[in-house]
């Protein structure tokens, strides 16, 4: 096992569980790790003095990975040399567990369209559970015995890692540059999001966005479809319709923005494919107010309204969030993941505030557009961009980057706008 995060951790406990020899290899270890580690019933390997991969899969029969395991990593190479077939956790889950899985992949919406699923089939009385890029990986989701349907968030990590994935329904949201920082190109990274239909024997059963040229590309004839005018389900006059049937009046939705109605059209997609029916579907959407850090609103103060997006991890996700407002001042920036900045330049926003590593370069981008500050802070970003923002504008954070120069991930980067902003408009309201 290489890899003792979140997934690691739930890898190594099933296989002794089930009485398997397992070698640990973890890279990055922590105090807390290396205790757990110790606890495990893992044959650790002691990585501070430099590792040798040769020994490591010496008398090995297999090699499980943790997600974001880098393309260039040696293991790759001698598992190759040595014959050593490289795993996914959702290759040794199914091998345990024959219940249906629907898999979800895409570079943006995944979370969201993850949720919105579980969601209609538990509706619609077939006990589902979230699993895969979760807090609750696939091999420790199983043990739930009462769990009648796993959706799993299927990253482009897990994707590119599984020796023989196969899921009984699987969707392909979109596809953007992303996480090049781990991939060996932007080729690799399509390779992957393409194994999402490996193993689907019915077409129907692939679910396709074919608005997106890429998916659309992989997208075998016969899938259900969404994203176009004349796809499986879609948007007709006022209604999300599926197969010609009207499921919601879009008035009846409780977000309509343009990222959301494609959101909408891939989950009743893949829900219904996966044997919900189409008034929980209904009902879901009429209730869904989003998920944190997801164009969330915070609230308004002297006309002015604040979006909480630190989620928006890519220039793909920013640029889709700003179709969402007007007026908008921009909060943008972090550690940069291997992407092109310069795809940025087609926005048109009031004002940009820089943040993060890439502060300097998102500077370069906007500098011939609209005006733009550089934030040493997350304090200051706000503050700057209230400054910049004239009454009836909006402040959105969009970074289009991940959050790992100030911030251990997106949600702890979200949360502190969102403390900032609630502190900026209680003051407003005791004035």
């Amino acid at each position: 096992m290489l890899g003792y995060g979140i997934t690691g951790r739930a890898v190594v406990a099933a296989l002794v569980s089930r009485q398997m020899d397992v070698r640990l290899v973890d890279e990055h270890p922590t105090k807390e790790s290396k205790k757990i580690a110790q606890e495990s019933g893992a044959e650790i390997i002691n990585v501070e003095a430099g590792v040798n991969w040769g020994e490591v899969l010496a008398d090995c029969s297999q090699i499980v990975l943790s997600p974001g395991i880098r393309d260039s990593h040696p293991i790759f190479e001698l598992a190759r040399e040595d014959s050593v077939p490289i795993l996914d956790e959702f290759d040794l889950a199914s091998n345990w567990d024959a219940r249906p899985c629907t898999a979800i992949t895409g570079t943006n919406g995944k979370t969201t369209v993850v949720s919105l699923v579980v969601d209609m089939l538990n509706q619609s009385g077939i006990q589902a559970e979230a699993a895969g890029n979760t807090d609750v990986p696939l091999v420790e989701a199983i043990n739930n015995l009462d769990t009648e349907h796993f959706v799993l968030e299927s990253s482009s990590f897990r994707l590119a890692h599984s020796f023989n994935f196969s899921a009984t329904r699987a969707t392909w949201l979109n596809f953007a540059p992303d996480h090049l920082d781990i991939h060996k190109d932007l080729a690799s990274y399509e390779q992957a999001k393409s194994k999402i239909w490996n193993g689907i024997t019915e077409s129907e059963n692939a679910i396709a966005n074919l608005s997106d040229s890429t998916v659309a590309t992989y997208a075998p004839n016969g899938c259900t479809s969404f994203g176009t005018t004349s796809s499986t389900c879609r948007v007709q006059d006022t209604f999300l319709v599926f197969e010609g049937e009207k499921v919601i009046s879009l008035e009846e939705m409780a977000r309509t923005l343009p990222h959301d109605l494609e959101n909408a059209q891939a989950a009743v997609a893949t829900a219904i494919r996966s044997g919900a029916n189409l008034n929980s579907c209904a009902d879901v959407l009429s209730n869904f107010s989003g998920l944190p850090h997801r164009m969330e609103l915070i609230g308004v103060a002297q006309g002015v309204q604040f979006i909480n997006d630190s989620k928006a991890t890519t220039p793909h996700a920013t640029i889709s969030s700003m179709r969402a407002a007007s007026e908008i001042t921009l909060i943008a920036g972090g550690k940069n993941k291997g992407l092109n900045l310069e795809d940025l330049g087609i926005l048109k926003p009031n004002g940009v505030v820089a943040i993060g590593e890439t502060a300097e370069h998102i500077n370069e981008v906007f500098q011939s557009i609209c005006e733009v500050r550089t934030a040493k802070s997350m304090r200051q970003a706000v503050e700057m961009s209230i400054a910049m923002t004239g009454t009836g504008g909006t402040v959105l954070l969009s970074p289009g980057c991940s959050s790992f120069d100030w911030y251990s991930s997106y949600t702890e980067r979200g949360e502190d706008f969102r403390s900032l902003v609630e502190e900026h408009i209680r003051k407003e309201q005791d004035e």
